[in-house]
């Protein structure tokens, strides 16, 4: 079940030491969006990042650097959707260096999981959100019976985004997501790294291997 990490949006101490521990205890997918970064930014931070682990790095904004870094992958934000012949160019350039990118989006209804005329092929989209907020009253619209018939109908692989925590790995796998992304439950907490620890020890305890 691939487990994923979205950084937070805002700068956090250390934050690149703590992303790097995340990898050293098995994180393979560490979404960067920083949507507020400049592309020197941007740059800084991936050059922080042991050049090793650049290959679990997906981002959210400056794409070009995927190509530059040899990152895993790119996220099509609904700005980059609407360019569809810019977006479409940056892609075939990174790919031409990259032909194993990984191209994700984030979904926020059922009826996306079912579109037939996307201008793109995703590894993965984000489905949010599922779970009701852990940091505001904003509730989930979703049902888990809806989730259920929608998740074995449609071709993409869903992962689950929002509200997410450690008691939604289990629900998770039985309704039929691919996996979980973890924001607010890893970031809002004290000790990052103690919570992501937290995380993947429940996925051992309930014998779901993290991908």
């Amino acid at each position: 079940m691939k487990l994923a990490v979205i950084s937070s949006s805002k700068t956090v101490e250390n934050e690149t030491e703590i992303v790097t521990q995340f990898f050293e205890e098995g994180l393979q997918t560490f979404h960067l969006r920083k949507h507020r970064y400049s592309a020197a930014e941007m740059k800084l931070f991936i050059k922080k990042i042991p050049i090793h682990y650049h290959d679990r790095i997906i981002i959210h904004s400056h794409h070009s650097l995927a190509r530059k870094f040899k990152l895993k992958g790119v996220h099509l934000t609904k700005s980059h959707k609407k360019k569809q012949l810019k977006t479409w160019l940056t892609l075939k350039f990174i790919k031409f260096t990259n032909p194993e990118l990984e191209v994700t989006t984030s979904f926020n209804n059922l009826g996306q999981l079912f579109d037939k005329h996307s201008a793109y092929e995703y590894s993965y989209v984000f489905l949010s959100p599922v779970f009701d907020s852990l940091s505001s009253k904003f509730q989930s619209g979703f049902t888990e019976y809806s989730l259920s018939a929608a998740l074995k109908k449609t071709k993409y692989k869903v992962v689950a985004r929002g509200g997410v925590d450690i008691t939604a790995i289990e629900k998770s796998h039985k309704i039929g997501f691919e996996g979980l992304a973890f924001y607010s439950s890893i970031w809002k907490k004290p000790n990052p790294n103690l919570e992501f620890s937290k995380v993947i020890e429940m996925f051992k305890e309930l014998n779901i291997e993290v991908e």
